[in-house]
C-alpha cells in the first residue's frame, strides 16, 4: 500500500472503515496501481478479501503485491484471500478444460448462456465472504479489477449494475464490509455502455478516485492526475462533496503525490 495515499484519504489499516463503496475510475491512463494499493491495504488490515480479477493473472498480482510487502500466496493459504482468476476461468469454461468442482456452476457461467445473468458471480462473492464460525477476520472486502471486462465479455450494463447493487446490499449493508471496483472510462469514446456503467456507479459511490492522463501528454516526472471525491452529499446533509486534485508519479515500489505544478522537476 502507499502511505501517502492513505494520508490523503485519512485511512489506516489499523482502523479500516466499514460499509463503504469505493469507485476507481481511470481515463487516458492505467489506474491499476490503485487496485494494488487497496488489495495490500485490506490484507494488511486483516480483512477477508474476495478478489474478482478479470484483467491479469494471479502471478502478476502476486509479483506486484510482494513489492508492496504482501504475499497473496500466503493469504490464500491461510484463507484470507479468495481469488477468482477470470482469464483462466474463461478458458476453462469456453474450452471445457476443467470441470467445476463441488458441483457448483462457474462464477462466469453467463459466458455459456444466452441470458446475461451474473447471479452465479454474485453467489460466488456472497459464499466467499460470508463468515464461517471459525473466521477471525475484521470484515469482508470485495475487490473487482476491472468491471469493464464484464461488458466486453457480453454482459449488459443492466446486468452489471444489478450485480453491483446486490453486492452492495450483501457486502456493505448486511456484512458491514467494503467494495472497491475499478472501471475504465473515456469520455471521448463511443462505448456508450461502458460510460453508462461508469457514470451510474459515480452516483452510488461513497468515495471516487479518478485518475486521468495529462492533457499535455507524457511527462517522465508527472504520470497523471488523481481526483479524490468524497461523497459527503450521500449522507443527506446540506454539505457539498469534497474534491481534492493532485498529481502523481509512479515509482517501482511507491507512488508519490503532490499538488499540481509542484513536482520535484519543477521545484
Amino acid at each position: 500500500m502507499f502511505a501517502e495515499l492513505n494520508e490523503l484519504l485519512g485511512a489506516s489499516p489499523q482502523r479500516p472503515e466499514t460499509g463503504k463503496f469505493t469507485l476507481l475510475r481511470d481515463t487516458r491512463t492505467d489506474g491499476s496501481f490503485l487496485v494494488h494499493h487497496f488489495l495490500s491495504f485490506y490484507l494488511r488490515a486483516g480483512c477477508k478479501v474476495c478478489f474478482v480479477a478479470l484483467l491479469q493473472s494471479f502471478s502478476h498480482y502476486n509479483i506486484v503485491a510482494q513489492k508492496l510487502g504482501v504475499s497473496l500466496t500466503a493469504a490464500k493459504e491461510r484463507g484470507q484471500l479468495v481469488f477468482l482468476e477470470g482469464l483462466k476461468s474463461c478458458l476453462d469454461l469456453l474450452f471445457g478444460e476443467k470441470e467445476e468442482q463441488s458441483g457448483q456452476p462457474s462464477p462466469l457461467q453467463f459466458l455459456s448462456e444466452s441470458a446475461s445473468n451474473l447471479k452465479a458471480l454474485f453467489d460466488f462473492v456472497r459464499t466467499s465472504l460470508t463468515p464461517a464460525g471459525s473466521d477471525s477476520w475484521k470484515g469482508p472486502v470485495l475487490l473487482v479489477d476491472d468491471l469493464s471486462v464484464l461488458l466486453s465479455l457480453g454482459a449488459t450494463p443492466v446486468a452489471v449494475l444489478d450485480f453491483i447493487h446486490y453486492c452492495r446490499v450483501a457486502v456493505c449493508s448486511q456484512l458491514k464490509g467494503n467494495i472497491v471496483v475499478l472501471v475504465h472510462s473515456n469520455e471521448d469514446s463511443e462505448d456508450e455502455e461502458n460510460e453508462l456503467v461508469a457514470n451510474s456507479l459515480c452516483h452510488h459511490s461513497d468515495l471516487i478516485l479518478w485518475v486521468e492522463g495529462l492533457a499535455t501528454g507524457f511527462c517522465k516526472d508527472v504520470h497523471g492526475q488523481i481526483k479524490i471525491i468524497k461523497r459527503v452529499s450521500l449522507e443527506l446533509t446540506a454539505e457539498q462533496d469534497v474534491v481534492q486534485i493532485y498529481q502523481y508519479k509512479i515509482q517501482d515500489k511507491n507512488v508519490t503525490f503532490f499538488a499540481r505544478g509542484l513536482s520535484a522537476a519543477v521545484l
